[in-house]
């Protein structure tokens, strides 16, 4: 058995993914965003990868049962109901909602995973519930892919610290798992860093940018290791959480 590390979707292949659980990380914020939304009682969250397409759909399902979210560099789009900030998706605000969630990297690296078996988003928040899944994946020998979102097609050190924390409570007392190199540079960044996952953010180019821009409060979200026990999977065009029926 093995895990392997992308970085950027840009490049997977169909092969990369093919009879594999693929893991989408995209810390800062969008798979983040998606845990609060479903661990919050939203329906579903639905990804596009413009916010035009999620416009369109909303006027077909009718505006009452969805909300708008996303952003575009950063900031929130005008005329969407939340932006991408993880704490905007409270109970009140997204019970029994389904979300049209459109971003900058997240959005895609979702959509470019299709093929997989399993398709689970993680991140810090949800991290023991998703490792659980994802050992469970190996253990019944099936190959588990980590695909880095990254931002605009860069590498990105906060997805590769949570990647490489994901490999490394995967591979815990279990003999025999191999790594591609990704993998391992990962688990080496997850070890430099151990617990202070705050830093390893802050130290980020998109945790910088963040902060300057005045969402220092999401970073700080985002850095909370298991907020939430919820695995969201994509399933049927929606993301839901796992147990759960498909909507």
């Amino acid at each position: 058995m093995r895990i392997d590390v992308f970085f950027g979707y840009q490049q997977l292949t169909p092969a990369d993914v093919t009879g594999r659980v693929v893991a989408v990380v995209d810390v800062l914020r969008a798979s983040t965003t998606i845990a609060a939304a479903l661990a919050n009682g939203a329906r579903a969250v639905v990804p596009f990868l413009t916010s035009d397409d999620a416009v369109a759909q909303s006027k077909q399902l009718g505006r009452e049962a969805v909300l708008l979210a996303g952003e575009q560099k950063m900031l929130p789009i005008p005329g969407f109901d939340l932006g991408n900030s993880p704490g905007e998706f409270t109970p009140e605000r997204v019970q029994g909602k389904t979300i049209l969630l459109t971003t900058t990297n997240g959005s895609g690296a979702v959509l470019a995973a299709q093929g997989a078996r399993d398709i689970v988003v993680a991140s810090y928040v949800n991290f023991s519930a998703v490792a659980a899944m994802l050992r469970a994946a190996v253990r019944s020998e099936t190959e588990v892919v980590i695909l880095c979102s990254g931002h605009e097609r860069r590498f990105t050190l906060e997805d590769a610290g949570c990647a490489g924390r994901y490999v490394r409570a995967i591979q815990k007392d279990l003999n025999g798992v191999a790594t591609n190199d990704g993998a391992t540079a990962c688990a080496l960044i997850d070890r430099k860093y151990g617990e202070n996952i705050a830093k390893l953010l802050q130290d980020s180019n998109h945790g910088q940018a963040l902060i300057g821009a005045g969402f220092g409060d999401d970073v700080g979200f985002c850095a909370t290791l298991d907020s939430f026990s919820v695995v969201p999977v994509y399933h049927d065009r929606q993301i839901v959480p796992l147990g759960t029926s498909r909507l």
